[in-house]
């Protein structure tokens, strides 16, 4: 599918974020019509928006292909041209989704100069992209369950992608291993994520922002040190470049 496609003034938006049946979104027919791959794109892309909206409103489990394709604006025919299934096109919504989501964070988190800056501005950037589109929020966070195997695999493997953000993290006291305690940390901070989408308070998500920055540092910073990084304004504290394990206050 052609990037392009899924921009809007340059950005490149979430699935979901408009509607399928988008009037400026239309095939036109006849002699003047698009290439057939500019065709395909733009169908692919309808669908999975109107997949998105369709599962959030109705749930994975009672969402049809017939519901999709309405939404969509899109034949059942089309559908099964471009992918194999439901389930099929969820994972492909899912995958591209969470990748604008995970490329939207590591540009927060390389353009600071420090690890601490970095987790916070990565940690904002995705809050608000979630927030701003509550139907892909709540289909890639709650529904993904309703998928089964393939929707946990997916989401397990979305999970460890997050590792790379905590490269420069100390070593741990006690034998902790640090992989672990990465693991658990990332775990921590998408249940609390689930658990405010869950409750309808998806446009309320970057109110997270404090505690979700203070749970990230804290395990490898101690509480104290991770407030006062965190309090620090850029360019303020040249301490906070790099780690040093042995400033920290464990």
């Amino acid at each position: 599918m052609d990037p392009k496609n899924l921009r809007s003034s340059g950005v490149l938006l979430l699935p979901g974020a408009r509607t399928g049946r988008d009037p400026a979104r239309s095939i036109k027919p006849g002699p003047r019509r698009q290439p057939a791959g500019v065709v395909a794109a733009t169908q692919r892309e309808r669908l999975l928006d109107g997949l998105v909206r369709t599962v959030a409103e109705r749930g994975y489990q009672r969402a049809t292909v017939s519901d999709i394709c309405r939404a969509a604006g899109v034949t059942r025919p089309v559908f099964y041209e471009l992918f194999n299934g439901k389930e099929d096109a969820f994972l492909a919504a899912h995958r591209f989704g969470t990748g604008v989501v995970v490329r939207r964070m590591a540009a927060a988190f390389a353009a600071e100069s420090d690890w601490c800056a970095g987790i916070r501005e990565a940690l904002g950037a995705m809050l608000q992209l979630l927030s701003g589109t509550p139907s892909f929020a709540t289909m890639a966070v709650i529904e993904i369950e309703a998928v089964g195997p393939a929707g946990r695999r997916e989401r397990d493997q979305l999970l460890t992608r997050f590792r790379v953000f905590f490269a420069e993290v100390p070593q741990l006291p006690g034998g902790v291993r640090v992989q672990e305690m990465v693991d658990a940390v990332v775990g921590g901070v998408y249940s609390a994520i689930y658990r405010r989408i869950a409750s309808g308070r998806t446009d309320r998500l970057p109110e997270l922002l404090p505690v979700l920055g203070m749970f990230c540092l804290a395990p490898f910073l101690g509480p104290a040190e991770a407030d006062r990084r965190l309090g620090s304004r850029i360019g303020e504290d040249p301490s906070c470049t790099r780690i040093d394990p042995a400033t920290t206050q464990q």
